[in-house]
């Protein structure tokens, strides 16, 4: 649900692309999404401003979910958004190598190493890599994949240090607020001017990203983070570009290649092969 969340969150930024720059739309978002998640804490959330230990890594994790976002944008001026897509979604390689690294009782299997593997293969396939050479640069597709290793590294603060025991809406919020004046430091920067007078659909699209990415699906996938095993969720991930481009065939007309359900197919057997319940996938759990 989340992933198909994400995924038509790059048709709300299309429509009000027109309007409102991609980094403008990024800081909105939020800006406006951190005012709403702290005052939810505030009111929900007994500890919301306990002194638990997670300033520091939640600043961390703020600068970093900033930095996300500024190398995407700025990859995908520089190369098509096929290729950026694909390379984004390096993110669950990047975690697979932090979570060995890092986190060894959540490290994968081979067997789980083989799903990812599949699964982004499923995702090149179907972005049609092999022919979208036209309008790709090195830096574009660089900064498309730091941007991966950034959402890679953004987990590993959350699951590593105190974050992971904190209410997901805290993790959340220190993120937004943290990540908002990065994001409009780097629309100032790109000279993106501030929008006037917004359409309706340019204010429905912002909508949709604020309140229903920014609050709702990303404090749920924060606290799917805290409870489930990193590389196994992550491997999810790979289905956002598949229900982007359905996404983008339904409501902006987009062409779908003659591969594109071999590449579900590749997606579908690649998360069954890192979620498939055995032995081998659970053999470094106490």
């Amino acid at each position: 649900l989340f992933c198909a969340i994400w995924a038509l969150q790059q048709v709300a930024a299309k429509l009000a692309l027109p309007e409102v720059g991609p980094l403008t739309q990024a800081a909105i978002r939020s800006a406006v999404a951190g005012v709403l998640v702290t005052l939810y804490g505030w009111l929900r959330e007994p500890r919301m401003f306990a002194r638990d230990g997670t300033l520091l890594p939640g600043v961390l994790a703020g600068v970093l979910f900033g930095l996300e976002f500024v190398a995407l944008f700025l990859g995908l001026a520089a190369t098509t958004a096929g290729r950026a897509t694909m390379f984004l979604y390096t993110a669950p390689f990047f975690l697979a190598l932090g979570v060995a690294l890092a986190l060894p009782n959540e490290r994968l299997s081979r067997r789980q190493w083989l799903g990812l593997a599949l699964s982004f293969l499923g995702v090149a396939l179907a972005l049609g890599v092999a022919r979208a050479g036209a309008g790709a640069s090195l830096a574009g597709d660089g900064l498309a994949m730091a941007a991966g290793a950034i959402w890679a590294a953004t987990t590993l603060v959350i699951k590593s240090t105190a974050l992971r025991a904190a209410p997901p809406v805290k993790t959340l919020a220190i993120q937004l607020v943290v990540s908002a004046p990065i994001l409009a430091l780097a629309a100032w920067l790109a000279g993106e001017a501030f929008p006037g007078a917004l359409s309706e659909t340019a204010l429905a699209a912002l909508a949709y990203q604020t309140l229903i990415v920014a609050c709702v699906s990303y404090l749920g996938w924060f606290s799917l983070i805290t409870r489930y095993r990193a590389g196994e969720l992550s491997a999810f991930t790979f289905l956002t570009p598949i229900f982007g481009m359905v996404a983008g065939w339904l409501a902006l007309g987009e062409t779908l290649s003659a591969d594109f359900a071999l590449a579900v197919g590749l997606v579908a057997v690649g998360i069954l092969l890192v979620n498939w319940p055995g032995r081998d996938l659970r053999q470094s759990s106490p």
